[in-house]
């Protein structure tokens, strides 16, 4: 396969997500992915309830759910292969690179949250609507929370949410543009993209510490974890380069693994902690889950409340950090 169509490959499908993002019309892979998770993890939990099952059963789910994801991409990159081109599967494979990333989703998202919050009297209880819009972006129970806490659980989600929705995915995707450079039978930016994302769907729906899902979700949280190690350091280094403090360089990458660390996740922390320090806002703090109240480590804790100019601030970030991305994978791809 020549050099120059894997790169338009992966070069239009993030223009597609960065324009366009996922048309209302077509299927998403993860809704497939989800079905599947969804569908083995209830049958599996009702009738095996015990440790060791249920880990043993987390495990299948982890090992079919990628295999079936890494396959089904292998596929469609080997008949885009042996048909010499053909466009058909070229559209294929641009339009499923493009539903691992989430730029445009997650951003529009963001927001719209951020602009219903800021247009309400700050005296008034949140309305449900923005409740919603805020619980389909967070694990978290944000039933009761304030427009303060909205603001900031929307924000931590973007934060987070970056790495897993678009970074994750793009440095697999990155990855695999290299390997199918060498041969179609190395795995490609469809069949790692695929991957990734199943991982990440798998993390989001049993990859929990609370019951139902703390033995069936283990083995998934632990490899998503081990997935998105580099990507999110990548994005921890790569940051600064495209804000005003890049000349505070390494005090903020100090500081970012400093506090990040404390996070229970290898990953969450140090992804939120960059954007705390480089956007000067305060995060983490108390949340809660299942009705326990979880405290989590300060991020910045001089730093400033989370508002829509910081919102603003933080997507603009992000769509800076996604062309430096695509620059420094153009220089050494072509």
């Amino acid at each position: 396969m020549a050099k120059i169509e894997i790169y338009f490959l992966v070069l239009g499908s993030i223009f597609f997500d960065f324009l366009i993002g996922d048309p209302s019309f077509l299927v998403h892979p993860v809704q497939i992915i989800g079905f599947w998770i969804d569908k083995f993890s209830k049958t599996y939990l009702r009738y095996l309830k015990g440790k060791n099952s249920q880990l043993l059963g987390g495990l299948l789910l982890l090992i079919s759910t990628l295999t079936l994801s890494y396959f089904s991409g292998k596929y469609i990159e080997l008949k885009f292969f042996q048909s010499g081109g053909n466009l058909f599967w070229g559209v294929i494979i641009l339009m499923g690179i493009s539903s691992c990333l989430a730029s445009k989703s997650l951003i529009s998202s963001v927001k719209e949250i951020s602009y219903l919050i800021k247009d309400e009297s700050l005296d008034e209880k949140p309305n449900q609507n923005i409740i919603d819009k805020v619980q389909r972006l967070v694990s978290r129970d944000v039933s009761s929370c304030s427009k303060e806490n909205l603001m900031r659980s929307a924000t931590e989600s973007l934060t987070e949410n970056s790495v897993d929705g678009i970074f994750g995915p793009l440095f697999w995707i990155f990855i695999g543009a290299f390997c199918l450079n060498y041969s179609i039978y190395l795995p490609g930016p469809l069949s790692l993209g695929f991957s990734y994302k199943a991982l990440s769907t798998l993390d989001s729906m049993v990859g929990y510490k609370y019951k139902p899902f703390k033995y069936i979700g283990f083995f998934s949280a632990k490899f998503e974890d081990y997935a998105t190690y580099l990507p999110s350091r990548v994005v921890v280094l790569t940051l600064p380069l495209v804000s005003i403090k890049i000349l505070n360089y390494f005090n903020l990458i100090e500081k970012t693994f400093s506090e990040g660390r404390k996070y229970e996740s290898p990953n969450s922390g140090i992804s939120e902690a960059i954007f705390a320090y480089i956007a000067n806002i305060k995060l983490g703090g108390e949340n809660k889950y299942q009705e326990k109240i979880i405290l989590k480590p300060l991020l910045n804790d001089k730093g400033n409340k989370c508002n829509r100019n910081s919102i603003t601030h933080i997507c603009n970030l992000i769509i800076r950090l996604e062309f430096l991305w695509l620059i420094f994978f153009s220089f050494i791809f072509l």
